[in-house]
């Protein structure tokens, strides 16, 4: 007589003692307290898992973004500019969620993602004071520094924790910051340390500024600036660029111009919009590297990242989204993962002990970056290393070998506590 193996023989029989039941079935004495009952206790054991499975109750992380944010336009993602996002990263969150989905059972929680779209900073900030009503209190950001700025300053004192995910600007660290205020993304001055770090290594020690003047150019360029004087980098000129068709602009917009006449190293572009520094690589009088916003570029997350299984959530990534991963995406999915992880760590749905164990130092995050990730106490930033890559490699990761610090070498980048204007 043949006898067939039953399709759980494998899992009932690991090294336990086993006794011969019907139909050919061998099931271990000691798998389970139903084994006498034989198939219809294993029955009666999947019942009641799929019945608590069930009963879980749904934990809602709301998912915050405007309409019409220019930041995503497709002019912005077609051209597919070094330092932009390729298209809104609410897949991220999507990719976490899933990879989330057993964090929560041992609490008999079940995450869910409500994501929300505002017409305007009033309608957004309306969907938000709704939903917490409702029992939400965790919220990922995506939204331009002054609606991010906004919402959190209108949500002060309620019991929300905002995580932003694409906002970069360091006045959200500084005169804006608030407490319950989280940065997954990391800011300005953390990237432009870690670009200024490889150059003082390279002893590429003269740099020429090339810079907007929108907001978020200044921005950017006072990072460079202080991340130059900090490190030992000698800007020796400072040139501004101006998008234009108007012929009394032309020396504003022209690469030949603005780089002549300067000994320099590298060229450093501030332009957070993307459209001029593309043009700036190749069309330089000296062939001198271009760094900041093109060519040699500071970055959260590159897809081309091959250590510390970065591959894997790449390709995660790649299948829910059908395009690589950018800065922007891997903020929005950390910023699920970390709440899911508080959940699991904690062992609670309690918003009180979650937010405090998010906070604490002893809250760590795998970013897929090779370091533990987590918030710094005066500011809220996100520790974390940065990626310096071009459009098609990762040259290093950051901060390098010799850049010390006397608590937490990830501080060396950005803000430190001493270097803080953040008061709560």
């Amino acid at each position: 007589m043949i006898r067939r193996k039953s399709p759980l023989s494998p899992l009932l029989q690991r090294g336990e003692p086993s006794r011969q039941y019907g139909f050919g079935h061998r099931v271990s004495c000691l798998a389970s307290p139903f084994a006498k009952g034989g198939l219809r206790g294993i029955f009666f054991l999947l019942v009641m898992l799929l019945g608590n499975a069930a009963m879980a109750a749904d934990f809602t992380i709301g998912y915050l973004q405007l309409q019409n944010d220019p930041r995503y336009s497709s002019k912005h993602t077609f051209a597919q500019y070094l330092t932009q996002p390729l298209g809104r990263p609410y897949a991220g969150a999507q990719v976490a969620l899933k990879e989330s989905k057993f964090h929560g059972s041992a609490v008999g929680a079940e995450f869910k993602l409500q994501q929300v779209k505002g017409k305007d900073n009033a309608d957004l900030l309306a969907q938000v004071d709704t939903l917490s009503k409702q029992g939400v209190h965790f919220f990922v950001v995506d939204a331009p520094a002054a609606t991010v700025a906004e919402l959190a300053a209108a949500t002060k004192g309620k019991d929300i924790l905002l995580f932003n995910i694409s906002a970069r600007e360091n006045s959200l660290r500084q005169a804006q910051c608030q407490a319950h205020l989280l940065h997954v993304i990391p800011n300005y001055a953390m990237l432009s340390d870690a670009l200024t770090q490889y150059l003082t290594v390279r002893k590429w020690g003269k740099a020429l500024l090339l810079t907007g003047a929108s907001p978020e150019d200044v921005q950017l360029t006072e990072s460079f600036e202080r991340s130059a004087k900090r490190y030992g980098v000698k800007i020796v000129a400072k040139r501004i660029f101006e998008l234009s068709n108007d012929p009394r602009h032309r020396s504003q917009n022209n690469v030949a111009l603005l780089t002549s006449e300067a000994d320099y190293d590298v060229i450093f572009v501030a332009d957070t919009d993307g459209e001029f520094a593309r043009g700036v690589p190749y069309q330089s009088v000296k062939p001198q590297l271009v760094v900041g916003s093109e060519g040699l570029a500071a970055m959260a997350w590159h897809w081309a990242w091959e250590r510390h299984g970065a591959p894997q959530l790449e390709k995660r990534f790649e299948k829910q989204a059908g395009r690589p991963m950018r800065d922007v995406d891997w903020a929005a999915w950390l910023a699920v993962k970390a709440i899911a992880e508080a959940v699991q760590r904690s062992a609670s749905t309690d918003f009180a002990k979650l937010r405090d164990h998010l906070l604490s130092d002893a809250f760590i995050l795998d970013g897929f970056k090779g370091k533990r990730l987590n918030f710094r106490p005066w500011d809220r930033q996100l520790r974390q290393p940065i990626l310096l890559g071009t459009h098609n490699w990762v040259v290093e990761r950051l901060p390098l070998e010799g850049f010390l610090h006397q608590t937490n070498n990830l501080d060396t980048l950005g803000f430190d506590q001493r270097d803080s204007n953040c008061k709560f």
